[in-house]
């Protein structure tokens, strides 16, 4: 017998020890219901819990004998075989260029449910394979190209999020190498206790968004308070993996594009094989920046501050010291993508009979899966990025009349586009049209003037922009 007094407190008491229990053993799930909607209707297909799959539009581009991706032309993937996932949707940033326009969770550390790794790898390759079917009616699909699509050979773990956040991503990368699937794994350096952890991957990426302090909590808005610190120690931590690593620059115009000396040391620190420079790519307004077209730079530009990077590599170098980076070069580029690639001399050229310098930036993938089971039998044996090259074609070199489109596809221009054009002046101004002619005097008089207004719009060189919450 207990009366009204007690009997509430020792309802009280259990409803706590329930709730208790229920939080230890079982953890919420990452993706709240209208999180799981808004990425749903972006085209994300969702798998278990917390990853996901989506179709890139340059598989489909493959598809149709249009071009592959940059990767395709740096590294040899075939795009159209490739997976684009991740095993997390959350991320430790919330960057101003992030196309995803943030519709994915945040969060420092792993608080969720963990789904098993060969379950996701399982749906992810089915989900992919599935929505490759159903490219099957688009126009000017390749039925060859479509049939070898059926088989997954690359996988880009970079779709959304931050995948190495996965606790179980070993298992994972395991599972993908097991099925002879390349690993593109893409971190932003958050997490450097994971990078250290890693099994070997096809290429490891670390994303340095900016060269100081200060822009990169203005353009990653990092969760963590140390993040420039994290970002260096992940970086530190690369030029101990042993296989291809990569530094990653976004180029926003107007918010780090300046500052070439920082990126500089930055890469000195992991003295990294590969430094990937790309343009970013404006995907639309979004209420989580204010970003815009003026933002994405020209690929002459993006080819000018890759050349000014390598000369202060160059410069730190000759320099000395612990610290001095290895020689780099301009290997390759991407025109379509505004993307091009530095490369270790010493990793990735070889000298030819004819005295000509060779790339090998290409990825012997079938090397790689043997190397990999190799390592995985015997977790003694090691093997470098030297151990799995291939040469790269002349078209996807730097400077290449291609620019970088493979020569087997077909480009295809948009009609009641503007005109695109093929070379430009000191400022930007087009000089020669498409077809590689040279523009008529009173042509680029006008394109001149054009650039004239558009600089007294938006400035040139570096801006300051203020964002709604005041910061800049």
């Amino acid at each position: 017998v207990a009366d009204m007094e007690d009997l509430g407190a020792a309802m009280e008491s259990a409803e706590q020890e329930g709730d208790d229990t229920v939080k230890s053993s079982q953890p919420r799930e990452m993706v709240t219901s209208s999180q799981a909607k808004a990425l749903k209707k972006e085209g994300y297909k969702l798998i278990g819990t917390h990853s996901a799959v989506k179709l890139c539009r340059w598989t489909k581009h493959q598809l149709r004998g249009r071009g592959g991706c940059y990767k395709h032309t740096f590294y040899g993937i075939t795009s159209y075989q490739c997976m684009e996932a991740t095993p997390s949707l959350a991320c430790a940033n919330k960057c101003v260029f992030c196309w995803r326009h943030h519709k994915n969770p945040v969060g420092k550390e792993w608080k969720w449910k963990t789904d098993d790794p060969h379950y996701i790898v399982d749906e992810a390759v089915k989900t992919h394979v599935k929505m490759i079917k159903e490219t099957k009616g688009i126009p000017g699909v390749n039925m060859e190209r479509w049939q070898e699509a059926h088989t997954v050979r690359h996988c880009a773990l970079s779709l959304v999020g931050e995948p190495i956040m996965y606790p179980r991503i070993n298992e994972l990368l395991g599972d993908l190498h097991s099925r002879h699937i390349s690993s593109f794994l893409v971190t932003n350096g958050q997490h450097p206790k994971a990078i250290s952890s890693l099994i070997p991957v096809t290429q490891l990426y670390v994303s340095v968004d900016a060269p100081t302090p200060e822009s990169l909590v203005a353009i990653d808005r990092p969760l963590f308070s140390d993040a420039w610190e994290r970002l260096k120690e992940s970086l530190s931590l690369l030029k101990d993996k042993g296989q291809r690593t990569v530094a990653r620059l976004t180029v926003v115009k107007g918010w780090n594009s300046d500052e070439v000396e920082g990126y500089a040391k930055l890469i000195a620190l992991g003295k990294v094989s590969l430094v990937e420079i790309k343009g970013v790519t404006f995907c639309g307004k979004s209420d989580a920046s204010n970003l815009n077209m003026s933002n994405t730079p020209w690929h002459h530009e993006v080819v000018e501050l890759c050349q000014t990077l390598k000369l202060e590599l160059d410069r730190l170098r000759e320099k000395g010291g612990p610290d001095a980076p290895p020689e780099y070069d301009l290997a390759c580029e991407h025109k379509h993508s505004v993307s091009v690639l530095l490369a270790r001399v010493d990793q990735f050229a070889v000298e030819g009979k004819d005295g000509r310098r060779i790339w090998k930036t290409w990825i012997d993938y079938p090397k790689f899966q043997e190397l990999s089971a190799r390592h995985v039998q015997d977790p003694t044996f090691t093997f470098s990025v030297e151990d799995y090259t291939a040469e790269t074609p002349s078209w996807a070199l730097f400077g290449s009349e291609e620019e970088g489109f493979d020569p087997t596809d077909t480009r295809h221009r948009k009609k009641k586009k503007y005109p695109k054009y093929r070379q430009f002046d000191e400022r930007g101004v087009p000089t020669h049209d498409h077809n590689n002619e040279e523009l008529g005097l009173e042509e680029r008089k006008r394109l001149a003037a054009m650039m004239d207004e558009k600089v007294k719009q938006v400035g040139c060189g570096s801006t300051v922009t203020q964002l709604k919450g005041g910061e800049k």
